[in-house]
Order: structure tokens, then C-alpha cells, then sequence
């Protein structure tokens, strides 16, 4: 079968190749959890300045097309200055992601009750210690499910950037197909490494999440 043929020619070349999309992936994605949260606390600041940056750049990240972006960004950094395309396409995709991970941290942030606040500061703590204390540490948790699914699909986005040249799974899967002829074949065993990622990152995801939420350990007891 040349189902069977693909599979036994491209296996390791694929493989390999998932190991840099994972790599992709896990830069861009911690990247964008830095740009999240700073934005994050900018869309939360009293400064209407910094309100206005956040909402300019998370609406630009959610309307603008991701290939676009990626395009636009790529080319925008090389021409400043020259990164390799891995680092340039994790940059890009750090940045379109950043968008919605901001909106998945201000959301768990104000879903903290505000006297948990109030009491921090009633304690002596100044508003700055009690955000790193008492709010960032529960609003992670609550926001473990929705990073968790951005997780993924950062996964999935990261094959656009093999329009970038970044030689990772989907790109391996293209040059494959234009060299043996078999699309169908080739995109099908690339689609099953993706599949066989994204439930594990599911899994470990439910996981992490029943670990750090006190009621779902009881309740898988």
C-alpha cells in the first residue's frame, strides 16, 4: 500500500521534524506568555494610554490573518535584522499569539474576587506583591484550560511558517509530496503525527489542570 510506503520512507525524516515543530512551538508559545501578560496588565492599567496600546495590538493580532502577519513580520525582522528562520517565524507566531493569551490572562485576572486583594493589602502587602502573590498564582490556574487549548493551537499554526522556509513537519510533508507523487498518502501521515501531538498535549493538559485544581483531585479520588 502506498499508504504503507510513505510511512516506512519518511518516518524518521518526520519524526525528527516534529521535534523542531515542538521546539517551535514551546519558544513561540512562552514568548507569547510574556507578551500576554504584559499586555495583559496594560488592558487591567488605569492608564488610558496603556489601554489603547493593548486594544490596538490585541486587535490587530485577532483581525488580521495569521499568514499575513507571519509575512509581514518575518520580512519586517530580517530586514532590521537577520535572524535564522526558525527564530523569525517563533517571533511572528509569538506575536499572534500574544493577542490571545493577553485576553486569557485579563480574563482570569478580574475573575478573582476582589477582596482577596483587599485583604493582601489589608495585610501590609503593596499592590504589586499581592498581584505576584495572591491574583497571578490562582488566575494561572483558572486559566490552565484556555491556555492549554491556545497551546494547541499554536501547534497547528506552526505550519504556516514553513512558507517562512523553518524545515518543520509540514514542510518536511510538502517536500515529500513533491518528491514521490503521493499527496493523499504523504498529508495523511503527516495529519496522524499532528493528531498523535495534539492528544497528548491534551492529556497532559487535563492532567496539570486536575493537579493544581483542589476539587478535581477530590473529585478523581
Amino acid at each position: 500500500m502506498a499508504f504503507l510506503t510513505v510511512i516506512q520512507e519518511h518516518f524518521w525524516g518526520f519524526f525528527r521534524a516534529t521535534g523542531l515543530t515542538l521546539q517551535l512551538t514551546a519558544v513561540s508559545l512562552a514568548l507569547a506568555v510574556v507578551i500576554g501578560l504584559l499586555f495583559a496588565f496594560l488592558k487591567l492599567s488605569n492608564n488610558r494610554v496603556a489601554n489603547v496600546v493593548a486594544d490596538a495590538y490585541i486587535g490587530l493580532t485577532r483581525g488580521l490573518p495569521l499568514i499575513v502577519q507571519l509575512m509581514f513580520l518575518y520580512f519586517g525582522i530580517s530586514s532590521i535584522v537577520v535572524l535564522s528562520s526558525f527564530w523569525a517565524g517563533s517571533l511572528a507566531l509569538a506575536f499572534h499569539a500574544g493577542g490571545y493569551v493577553a485576553e486569557i490572562f485579563r480574563g482570569a485576572i478580574q475573575n478573582i474576587d476582589r477582596g482577596q486583594t483587599e485583604a493582601a493589602r489589608s495585610l501590609g502587602m503593596s499592590p504589586r506583591k499581592a498581584m505576584r502573590l495572591i491574583v497571578l498564582p490562582q488566575a494561572f490556574r483558572r486559566a490552565i484550560p484556555s491556555l492549554g487549548n491556545q497551546f494547541i493551537i499554536g501547534l497547528k499554526d506552526s505550519t504556516l511558517v514553513a512558507y517562512l522556509g523553518v524545515p518543520e513537519l509540514f514542510s518536511n510533508a510538502m517536500t515529500a509530496a513533491a518528491a514521490n507523487y503521493k499527496p493523499f498518502e504523504t498529508y495523511l501521515v503527516a495529519g496522524m503525527y499532528y493528531l498523535v501531538l495534539v492528544v497528548i498535549f491534551t492529556w497532559m493538559v487535563n492532567k496539570l489542570e486536575v493537579r493544581l485544581t483542589p476539587h478535581r483531585q477530590e473529585a478523581t479520588r
